[in-house]
Formats: C-alpha cells, sequence, structure tokens
C-alpha cells in the first residue's frame, strides 16, 4: 500500500491546451496501479489539443458544459453526469463550452499522445 499527499494544483502546459485549464492529479499511476486519474477544469473556451491515449481514456462530466469530438465524429456537447469513452489510440479532443465552465475527472491507464491544437473552426464547427 502506498500513500500519496495531495498535490497542488498546476495550470496546464500550452503544448497540450488552449485557453486556460487547470490540472489536479489524484493518481499518478505506477507500479502498484497503472490508473492515472485527473480532475481537469477548463475556463470557458479552453480546451484540449487533438490527443489519444494508449489504452483509451474515460471522462466523467463533474460540472458545467463541455464538448467533445473524436476525430472524423460531430462535436457532441456533455454536462455534468455524463461518461465519455474514448478507445485505445482513438484521435479526440474535449473542452468547455464558449459560455461555461466544464469540469471533467480523466481516468488513463496508457500515455498521452498529442497532436496538432484543435482551431477555431474546429472548435466552433462549419456554422460559425
Amino acid at each position: 500500500m502506498e500513500l500519496n499527499k495531495r498535490q497542488p494544483t498546476i495550470k496546464g502546459p500550452s503544448d497540450w491546451f488552449t485557453g486556460d485549464v487547470y490540472l489536479d492529479r489524484l493518481a499518478n499511476g505506477g507500479e502498484l496501479s497503472p490508473l492515472s486519474v485527473g480532475s481537469v477544469h477548463f475556463t470557458p473556451g479552453a480546451r484540449t489539443a487533438w490527443h489519444s491515449h494508449r489504452g483509451g481514456q474515460t471522462l466523467y462530466v463533474t460540472e458545467g458544459k463541455g464538448l467533445v469530438q473524436a476525430h472524423d465524429g460531430e462535436v457532441l456537447e456533455v454536462t455534468s453526469g455524463d461518461v465519455v469513452v474514448s478507445g485505445d489510440g482513438e484521435l479526440h479532443w474535449h473542452g468547455a463550452t464558449p459560455d461555461y465552465y466544464m469540469t471533467h475527472i480523466s481516468m488513463t491507464i496508457g500515455e498521452a499522445t498529442w497532436g496538432q491544437h484543435v482551431t477555431d473552426a474546429q472548435y466552433f464547427g462549419p456554422s460559425k
């Protein structure tokens, strides 16, 4: 058994995010358990870059309104209580809507591979 003390909140790196995003690491993944868990707080309009996870990713939305999109899929709105599952290696992004904060719990086993930033045209969709 291992006890890990709570770490300070950190600002998400600009290589991974557009806008202001804050991360609270809840479980770091390691030898005893490979599961990484984080609470991710997105300010309005903030979002991840395109990315994928070895082993997939599960998101549990805890508050606010957000947007998610798989590569070549449509942008979907999510709200508190929604669960989003991305498969092993599935390219996707997620973030807050333009007018609301959004927080989700991120659960992963494998490392993330980060890609290009989501453009405003991708974020707002073809009608904007």
